[in-house]
């Protein structure tokens, strides 16, 4: 888990389907509230659905550049915000190259939908994990968030009554994983009451 980051450039190499599955199947061991289960992974790879992937991925970085401050860097540049950057675009600008999963939730009327995302995140977590275990690379992205979710339930064909949760790129990695960079620990966590330090139980490392 410390070393499963968010990879943003990918190969051209294909995920085989033994590979994807063993994500999938990871998916569905996940915990689901009252083990109803109402999940859908919908795995995008076919030509026609790539190019709605790319225009889902254009669509939301316009809406994420002035949001985030975010330009393309110069070549030039070289600081690690620049570097962060660029694998974003290259991700943005590739979107339509690469194998996806979109994650859909069924919506329960008597349910919020922060609550039902606890039966549908989790199994993402578990596809995320299943992939680095694997050596892939895997990248969830906000573009059904940002502009893109009507694109997206259009081109799959999501009915009314499901919710798009989640959006998976996943492939196989330029470059290495990880480590990845957190705040010491302590710096979340408090014992009894908000503001009592976990003294005693975590250290400051």
């Amino acid at each position: 888990m410390s070393t499963a980051r968010t990879i943003r450039r990918f190969t051209d190499e294909p995920v085989d389907d033994a590979t994807l599955v063993r994500c999938l199947e990871a998916a569905r061991w996940a915990p689901s509230g009252a083990n109803a289960q109402g999940w859908r992974f919908v795995v995008l790879r076919s030509p026609e659905q790539r190019a709605v992937v790319a225009k889902a991925a254009a669509h939301a970085l316009e809406v994420i550049e002035p949001v985030y401050g975010m330009s393309r860097p110069a070549a030039d540049d070289n600081s690690r915000r620049a570097r962060t950057y660029r694998a974003t675009y290259e991700l943005h600008d590739r979107a339509g190259e690469f194998t996806s999963v979109l994650f859909a939730q069924a919506h329960y009327p008597t349910a919020s939908e922060l609550l039902l995302g606890g039966s549908i995140f989790p199994a993402m977590q578990n596809f995320l994990l299943a992939a680095r275990a694997q050596g892939l690379g895997a990248c969830l992205t906000s573009w059904a968030s940002y502009g893109g979710e009507q694109l997206l339930r259009d081109a799959v064909g999501i009915p009314e009554g499901w919710m798009v949760a989640g959006h998976i790129v996943v492939g196989w990695p330029k470059g290495n994983h990880g480590p990845l960079r957190r705040r010491p620990l302590a710096e979340f966590v408090n014992l009894d009451r908000w503001d009592n330090a976990a003294d005693g139980l975590v250290t400051s490392t």
